[in-house]
């Protein structure tokens, strides 16, 4: 039969995909949470896995045809295994934060306490605020930064352990331009005799090369995407020590879930292979080099830095010095080709649709093999464009540098 190609079946959606490539060849890409996936990860992700059903685990499915499905699995379990030291892996979850329901619903009862970050404070919605389911079938108990320093307070943290005697400590953020002491985490978590769990899912490609402290030797349970820094598809992984293993692998399935997305598994395996190569441990290093460069750069132009710096991946801005919130400047920078998300600042005044913030990343950029000269020029485009906002031909001539500069640093995979 005939069987013909996207643009001939679906031109709309083809024009799109086109239009997409263009549109990140030519931007300057700096959300914490975006990358590059090599075109290796690309074709295994659209493979013909993306065709079998595989419910239940290699080795104990619940329909045929599972001999390569089974392989691919345990192949990515293994390299996860073996890349970040853990006793097990499931590898299963969709993303991270059905990942992090899951340890969830393995490690606590209906109604049990734990104690995440709060969401305005640097934590994720799953980290049990609120608004999230997880805020609703547990008991949440938020900890907050240092109001005067930005940084995590270990003594608070363990104040409000020892209050509030939680079954489950997490540790995780997803606006922390910080290290985190994940051995204070376990020592905490010890005393209170709760089980850790770290949501590294920012963080997971600096650990995996080396970049940043790993916290698998800490906790019981660490949960991750597989794309952000680890560069992988968009998918989600849990390690675990073996004493909770068979209660996470409960949890995916049948917790959660049905039946895992293999061509996403298949993603994965190469992903983590690539992880654990010489050239991503490089690359690794070179995200923190580039997002202190940037930092430097946009402290020489007087912008305010929650923290006043760097030790990762992420930056998070503090615009309240410069008279303008953080949506506008976000929008301002992404008709100049700068992709970045407004976002909000610890006890931040304003709302959450319109912080004060401007949270910047640079993993992306990285993966293009920019370095800390490029970061300079960047920090010099944002200055111009915050001080511009409704300069449009400004922004225009700044997206055209930006292509500029863009072309001589290919972007993988496109």
């Amino acid at each position: 039969m005939s069987d013909p190609s996207l643009q001939i079946t679906d031109p709309e959606v083809h024009s799109l995909v086109e239009a997409e490539i263009r549109r990140q060849a030519d931007s300057i890409r700096l959300v914490p949470s975006e990358n590059y996936v090599s075109r290796a990860v690309l074709e295994a992700s659209g493979s013909v896995f993306t065709n079998k059903y595989s419910e239940g685990y290699a080795g104990k499915r619940y329909y045929e045809g599972q001999v390569h499905v089974d392989a691919l699995e345990r192949l990515a379990i293994a390299r996860a295994k073996s890349l970040f030291g853990a006793d097990e892996a499931n590898v299963q979850p969709y993303s991270g934060s059905p990942a992090n329901l899951a340890a969830y619903t393995a490690l606590l009862q209906p109604g049990e306490t734990f104690l995440g970050l709060a969401l305005p404070h640097g934590g994720h919605l799953t980290h049990g605020w609120n608004v999230s389911a997880t805020g609703r079938f547990w008991r949440s108990v938020q900890y907050r930064l240092d109001p005067t320093t930005g940084l995590l307070d270990m003594d608070r943290v363990r104040d409000l352990a020892r209050q509030e005697r939680p079954k489950l400590i997490v540790a995780g953020a997803t606006a922390y331009p910080r290290r985190i002491d994940f051995a204070a985490f376990a020592a905490i978590a010890q005393e209170v005799e709760a089980k850790l769990m770290v949501d590294m899912a920012h963080i997971a490609g600096l650990v995996a090369g080396g970049a940043h402290p790993s916290p698998v030797p800490h906790a019981d349970v660490v949960t991750t995407t597989t794309h952000k820094t680890l560069r992988g598809p968009r998918g989600g992984m849990i390690l675990c020590r073996k004493e909770v293993a068979k209660e996470i692998n409960k949890a995916v399935f049948p917790g959660l879930q049905g039946g895992p997305h293999n061509h996403t598994t298949a993603g994965i395996a190469v992903a983590l292979q690539e992880a654990a190569t010489p050239q991503f441990a490089r690359y690794a290093h070179q995200i923190v080099s580039n997002a202190k460069a940037l930092a430097e750069g946009l402290l020489e132009r007087g912008f305010t830095l929650v923290t006043g710096g760097t030790d990762n991946h992420l930056i998070l801005v503090d615009l309240t010095s410069k008279g303008v919130p953080g949506k506008p400047v976000a929008q301002a920078l992404d008709r100049a080709g700068i992709e970045s998300n407004y976002n909000t600042i610890p006890d931040d005044p304003r709302k959450p649709f319109d912080p004060s913030g401007l949270r910047l990343g640079t993993p992306a950029v990285t993966s293009r093999g920019m370095r800390e000269p490029e970061m300079k020029q960047i920090a010099s485009w944002i200055d111009e464009v915050v001080g511009h906002l409704d300069d449009l031909p400004r922004q225009e001539r700044i997206r055209q540098e930006v292509a500029a500069l863009c072309a001589s640093f290919p972007a993988p995979g496109l």
